[in-house]
């Protein structure tokens, strides 16, 4: 699933979007990593909050598990499959 279709369900919409908003925060982290300056933005939001921060962390795990595995869901099945080429003879 490398892209999110329009009819997906709106838990893969979520997970596709908490994936990208944590390899953006984790690429911006390696950038600051470089520059020797602390980049990690849900830190930087949520620093003085570490049960939320946390948190963030957790759900952005779990949406990156979640779709690794996929959606098992009818609304996900129809938008994910593949099209068949057809066989020559």
């Amino acid at each position: 699933m490398c892209n999110i279709c329009k009819s997906s369900c709106a838990l893969s919409r979520i997970g596709y979007y908490l994936m990208a908003v944590g390899a953006i925060n984790w690429g911006i982290v390696g950038i600051g990593y470089f520059m020797n300056i602390n980049l990690n933005l849900v830190h930087l939001l949520f620093g003085t909050w570490p049960a939320l921060e946390a948190i963030v962390y957790i759900l952005v795990g779990a949406a990156a598990v979640f779709m690794l595995i996929g959606c098992r869901c009818a609304k996900c099945q129809t938008c994910f499959v593949a099209p068949v080429a057809p066989v020559s003879k």
